[in-house]
């Protein structure tokens, strides 16, 4: 897929910064709850191909140029992450393209089993 890495090392899997962008249309949507949809699709994907899982992920780094614009994405991110709880930081910055809303880095442990 492309747009986004998994970098597979031993255990750990990385996942560099993913955006809403549907790769296979190539379009991105206005709204940042959907772009954080398509993120977290993306990263699943990602985590996949590596052979892991969002039941693997130990933290998460959520990046957006408008701190308005986290609250809205909660619903789609516990849907997500059910009940998994990796450490999370949230940071305000500009990102590589005007239209992104919001961007998202994970780390995982393969065969960590569901982190809580």
């Amino acid at each position: 897929m492309q747009g986004h890495g998994a970098l597979g090392d031993g255990d750990w899997v990385h996942v560099s910064g993913t955006t809403g962008f549907d790769y296979a249309a190539m379009t991105i949507s206005e709204d940042v709850v959907e772009q954080a949809e398509q993120c977290l699709r993306n990263v699943g994907a990602a985590l996949e191909a590596a052979g892991s899982s969002f039941a693997e992920v130990v933290r998460v780094r959520y990046l957006l140029p408008e701190r308005a614009d986290f609250e809205p994405c909660w619903p789609v991110l516990r849907r997500y992450f059910g009940q998994v709880r990796p450490a999370a930081t949230m940071m305000v910055c500009g990102l590589a393209d005007p239209r992104m809303k919001i961007e998202i880095e994970v780390y995982a442990r393969r065969g960590n089993g569901t982190c809580v």
